[in-house]
């Protein structure tokens, strides 16, 4: 993959882990806020708490998915499935730059039982 592919994926990964990490950091605030004294309020906030938590079990899943392909870029096994060992097409790249497998694995891997 041409170096300036990887520079262009490196600075979109880069640039979405600060979202991520704000977004994160906005979620933990609220957490800490606490909840209002009122019943009612009381069962609201707790609904929300639980959108909130899958809000923020995404982001970090998705922070660490982010943060693995940063550690391949640095290894220079960017690019690579993990499963093959053949390249990962550049289209998919581009739609998920931290993508660890080639389609066809991706596709293997999810008809796979547990995944």
């Amino acid at each position: 993959m041409p170096d300036d592919t990887v520079a262009t994926l490196r600075a979109e990964l880069e640039a979405q882990k600060r979202v991520l990490e704000d977004r994160l950091e906005r979620i933990k605030a609220n957490v800490r806020r606490g909840f209002d004294a009122d019943s009612a309020e009381m069962a609201r906030e707790l609904e929300n708490q639980e959108v909130v938590d899958a809000l923020g079990n995404e982001a970090t899943a998705e922070l660490a998915r982010i943060s693995a392909a940063l550690l391949r870029i640095d290894a220079g096994d960017f690019g690579v499935c993990l499963d093959c060992g053949d390249p990962i097409a550049s289209e998919r790249l581009a739609a998920a730059p931290y993508a660890e497998r080639c389609i066809d694995c991706a596709n293997e891997a999810e008809r796979a039982p547990g995944s």
